[in-house]
């Protein structure tokens, strides 16, 4: 408990710092509402300085620092110059120590307060200096022979200021860039080579009793080497301290460390390449370069900094520097840092992959174009392979992990997916520069990895893998095919290898990409075909023990096969009979009842099996032998399902992932056949798919409710609407019964897509089939969206509604496609002509109303092409009383009204296009219907929108003319001139 005697602020300020939980939350409450009430008072300065000096508590301190820097940083020009003087050379007598305050500076002082008391003095400098405070470092410097605290602030001080204002490590605004900027030049002008002398005189004389104080005084001495005057440390005193610190045994590592930072920081200092090359000569850095072999982790990681800063620096005067004496002189330098620095990357823990990426990609850069590499550079691009396949392996302790895929496996390889991209960039950067010597390594590096320990044999072996596939982006596709070079004998070798460790879902799956990368090789020598059959159908693919492999592999498969096609007719029986037990495990129960998603779900097995028994090349009895050994017992096995009870399968989900599974297996399989081979060439074939289609139509009649069912049988149909042709049309009535039966708005878009696919392949070949089906799609369509819904605005963003939407412009589509394609007739069809009045209707609403622009051209280019097919000439017409729909109605609303509206965006692309649309109806309207169009659309909506006469005459003329673009352009420009003068106040009806 706190004493009620206690200075009630004191009191307030601890119980608003308390973090033991004991305090009472509206005690706290109170107590901080009071510190802030003190704060608005107008003598905070004054209450914050007398508690500095006689109260000791830290939270009080921190409290008042606190407040004076926010008191000056907020309300500085709201301070009298009385007030300002009284805090600035209070705040300066503290750090200085002439108040002689017990507990502020010293070891005994917390960072945290002398840190915040920086802060305040870096605020004053930020508006002070130089106009009002020019002498505040002078002061500083005066004031370092005090003693050790002193100088410890000061460089608390120095560090503050470079953080808050100078640094460009964060983010400034345009008014503390010239803050900084004439701080700064104030500075260099002033006293930075006193502050520099400062940094000298102290390291030398406390080097050895403050190596704290000393570290931090280099610490700073860093930050501010990039902007002062490099002559003031780079010079005969500073850097043979600075190398003498970093080489001395006995001193502390830190500063140790901070010795190496200000080299660096010198390294980096931005100059002209000659001036450049002369500092980094001059430096000698050498002489560090036997510090990376210490025992001490923290000064290696320190050296290691420096070097590859000054290997980054080498590199970049070796690309800017112009005479070849330089270039000599550079990478003269260049080859006596290199092998540290990559004894650094491989035997030291690296700082970032980036930076090591990064540095080594500036080397090979400078390697580009170089005709031929000599001993050395070639060494060089040795080490950088090494660093490249060492930084890529996985590490051994998430072997299990990785394989198993749990939770922790899937982390692992994605954060390595994402770390290895730069490295393999990196990679393929080396393959270009010295293509020849990465397959070398590449090769050697693959049979070093499979005679390696045990506990290293997967991370090896899937490292070397990798390379070889990353390096094949880079290859020449005429490399490629060759039967000459390395890659002649690395594919071959890599082939006919078992690694130890294949077992290992890692390893199995990279060498199956490799193989798949490298397949147009062995497109090119044939007598290699056997052996990469053999990687899919062993152990090594199809037949992996990891599941996730096996489909992997059916998935490249598939690929290799389509590749492959006509070269594996010979060996058709070989593969089928390769396959055989894989295709009847994937129709096995407990191999069904695993979920498999995504593109590799199993049934890519099925799609080669059908892209080599789908060819030409096969007689007809093999191919009619080999499919019906597939479909009869797929077709057997769903008709199973049909009369199995649910006491037979316990779980009824089972049996309708395994139907599921079935039906895409199907459908794969079918992707093999084309139209003219099952319907012209061999119908057998096509009678057998028709067959099948039959019994997967069976499927809905049992489970009619089961959507993703419906969606893999819809599937099915797409395919067999592109495979059988016309001969499919006999399945269509009862594929439509089901797919139609008891759907819902997703399905039913879904369906219409597929009768948009009949419409667009057979046209008016299935005039007949449309005409059935088009009233019930009407009738089911306006029972789920009603003329009256709404479908945008507030409420209508959830699931339901956005199906409806969907399903709203699929209809559109639909509408669109069967006048596109001569089938308007099917509107005035027997059964089809009772919607029309309610069609015109909804297409004059959406054309006028609808919130997208292209569904409203969709219904702009519906009218057209009605227009055309119903409407011969004037008063001679098709449909009667559609002509004076067209006119009275539709061509005022839509073409007049709607475009006056204010929500017609002329700087809309979309609705540009939807414009083009509306003139376009515009002049068919005029070629159709002549003077009855021009007379009622001028007289009648013209004159309700008040447009004068010359316009309306002059729209006369354009449209009555051949330019198309004219007119459309006149009639943009009078449509935003009639809006003008109407002023938005035109009501449309």
């Amino acid at each position: 408990m706190v004493m009620r005697t206690m200075d009630p602020l004191v009191e307030a300020i601890l119980i608003s710092f308390d973090e033991s939980g004991k305090v009472d939350l509206g005690l706290k409450a109170q107590a901080v509402a009071y510190c802030q009430q003190i704060r608005e008072t107008p003598t905070i300065c004054r209450i914050c300085i007398e508690k500095l000096r006689f109260c000791m508590l830290p939270q009080v301190r921190f409290w008042c620092l606190q407040t004076l820097h926010e008191v000056v940083r907020v309300k500085y020009s709201l301070m009298g110059s009385e007030e300002k003087d009284y805090v600035r050379n209070s705040v300066l007598s503290i750090s200085c120590s002439n108040d002689k305050i017990v507990g502020i500076l010293g070891a005994e002082g917390p960072a945290f307060i002398k840190n915040k008391l920086a802060q305040v003095l870096v605020s004053f400098i930020y508006f002070e200096y130089p106009g009002i405070w020019s002498s505040v470092f002078l002061d500083f410097l005066q004031n370092l022979s005090r003693g050790t605290d002193v100088i410890d602030m000061f460089c608390r001080v120095m560090n503050v200021l470079d953080d808050e204002l100078i640094s460009l490590d964060y983010p400034r605004t345009p008014e503390e860039v010239a803050v900084a900027a004439r701080v700064k030049d104030s500075m260099r002008q002033q006293c930075i080579s006193q502050i520099a002398r400062a940094w000298y005189d102290t390291v030398t004389l406390h080097r050895d009793s403050e190596p704290e104080l000393c570290s931090l005084v280099l610490d700073t001495m860093s930050r501010y080497i990039s902007w002062i005057d490099i002559r003031l440390v780079a010079n005969d005193a500073f850097v043979p301290l600075l190398f003498d610190l970093i080489l001395l045994e006995g001193l502390s590592e830190q500063l140790r460390c901070s010795a190496a930072a200000c080299i660096s920081a010198i390294v980096l200092k931005r100059m002209d390449p000659q001036s450049k090359l002369s500092l980094l000569e001059s430096l000698q850095v050498g002489r560090v370069f036997g510090l990376i072999t210490s025992d001490d982790p923290e000064l290696v990681s320190g050296v290691g900094v420096l070097l590859k800063d000054y290997t980054t620096e080498v590199l970049d005067c070796l690309k800017r520097v112009t005479t070849e004496e330089s270039r000599r002189e550079t990478a003269k330098l260049l080859d006596e840092v290199l092998p540290s620095v990559f004894y650094i990357i491989q035997k030291c823990e690296a700082d970032s992959g980036f930076s090591i990426v990064q540095l080594l990609s500036s080397y090979v850069a400078t390697l580009k174009g170089v005709s031929s590499l000599n001993g050395k550079e070639l060494h060089n691009m040795g080490h950088i392979l090494e660093v490249i396949r060492s930084q890529i392996c996985f590490d051994p302790a998430y072997r299990v992990n990785l394989d198993s895929m749990d939770k922790i496996g899937i982390d692992e390889e994605a954060q390595m997916a994402d770390y290895r991209k730069d490295f393999l960039m990196l990679l393929r950067s080396v393959g270009r520069v010295a293509p020849d010597f990465t397959l070398v390594f590449i090769r050697n590096a693959l049979v070093s990895a499979v005679s390696t320990s045990p506990d290293r044999n997967v991370e090896e072996v899937e490292a070397a893998l990798s390379l070889f596939y990353a390096i094949g982006e880079s290859q020449n596709e005429d490399l490629k095919r060759s039967e000459e070079g390395l890659l002649s004998e690395l594919v071959p070798m890599l082939l006919s290898t078992k690694f130890p460790c294949h077992s290992h879902r890692l390893v199995a799956l990279a060498y199956l990409d490799i193989v798949t990368r490298y397949i147009k090789f062995v497109q090119m020598n044939a007598q290699y075909i056997p052996m990469v059959l053999a990687v899919f159908l062993d152990e090594r693919g199809i037949h992996h023990p990891n599941d996730n492999v096996s489909r992997r592999a059916s998935y490249l498969f598939m690929r290799v096969v389509k590749l492959l096609k006509s070269s594996l007719v010979p060996f058709v029986e070989t593969i089928l009979q390769g396959l055989h037990d894989a295709v009847a495990r994937f129709i096995n129960t407990n191999y069904m009842s695993k979920a498999f998603t995504g593109s590799e779900d199993g049934s890519h097995i099925f799609e080669a099996i059908g892209m080599l028994i789908g060819m030409e090349d096969i007689s007809m009895e093999k191919q009619s032998e080999y499919l019906s050994a597939l479909l009869t017992p797929l077709c057997q096995q769903v008709a199973s399902l049909f009369s199995t009870s649910k006491a037979d399968i316990v779980d009824e989900s089972v049996k309708l992932t395994i139907i599921q599974q079935i039906i895409m297996a199907i459908n794969a399989l079918s992707k093999g056949f084309n139209k003219r081979l099952v319907t012209a060439r061999r119908p057998a074939i096509g009678h057998m798919f028709k067959k099948t289609l039959d019994v997967l139509l069976e499927v809905l009649v049992i489970y009619p409710k089961m959507e993703p069912i419906r969606n893999k049988v819809l599937s099915f149909v797409h395919r067999m609407v592109d495979t059988l042709g016309e001969s499919v049309f006999s399945c269509l009535p009862k594929a439509f019964e089901q797919l139609l039966a008891e759907n819902e708005p997703a399905e039913m878009a879904r369906f219409l897509v597929l009768v948009n696919q009949l419409i667009c392949k057979f046209s008016i070949s299935v005039q007949d089939i449309i005409a059935e089906v088009f009233p019930v799609i009407v009738g089911r369509i306006f029972g789920m969206i009603p003329m009256d819904t709404v479908l945008s605005g507030p409420g209508t963003n959830t699931e339901e509604f956005r199906e409806l939407q969907e399903l709203q412009k699929s209809f559109y589509t639909f509408l669109h496609v069967i006048t596109m394609h001569g089938l308007s007739s099917v509107f005035l069809s027997p059964k089809g002509i009772g919607f029309l009045d309610q069609l015109m209707q909804l297409l004059l609403h959406t054309s006028c109303n609808h919130n997208d622009p292209l569904v409203r051209k969709t219904c702009v280019q519906i009218f057209t092409r009605l227009i055309k097919d119903w409407c011969i000439g004037p008063r001679e017409e098709k449909v009667p009383g559609f002509q004076k729909f067209v006119i009275e109605t539709f061509a005022t609303n839509c073409c007049l009204y709607s475009v006056l509206d204010k929500s017609f965006e002329f700087q809309d692309a979309n609705t540009i296009l939807l414009f083009g649309e509306i003139v376009l109806v515009q002049k068919v309207m005029y070629e159709k219907f002549g003077d009855d169009f021009l007379i009622h659309f001028v007289s009648r909506g013209f004159l309700y929108a008040h447009c004068p006469q010359n316009l309306a005459e002059q729209y006369c003329q354009k449209l009555q003319g051949s330019d198309i673009k004219a007119l459309k352009s006149f009639y943009q420009s009078l449509i935003e001139t009639l809006r003008l003068q109407q002023n938005g106040s035109l009501i449309f009806r």
